[in-house]
């Protein structure tokens, strides 16, 4: 438990950053989701899922969430699913 009000606030802090950090990877990961859905029974808009996925990827990418590495491998292969 927190001794100081300081460190009480930084406590609240970090619990309302890490559910709005939890919420952008799992938006990530729904969009990639819904990309490959969309390629294997080839029903809706590739293209703009792809997009969307895409643009969460380099999002989460930019703000630390996920590895530069990660980020790059996740868009090779929608890329490759979109081009397949």
């Amino acid at each position: 438990m927190a001794n100081s009000a300081q460190a009480t606030k930084r406590a609240r802090q970090n619990g309302t950053k890490a559910e709005a950090n939890n919420a952008k990877v799992s938006a990530m990961r729904t969009a990639i989701k819904q990309f490959n859905q969309a390629a294997e029974t080839g029903e809706g808009d590739k293209q703009a899922l792809y997009n969307q996925a895409v643009k969460l990827v380099d999002r989460a990418s930019g703000k630390g969430l996920i590895h530069k590495n990660k980020a790059r491998n996740t868009k090779m292969q929608l890329t490759k699913t979109l081009n397949a």
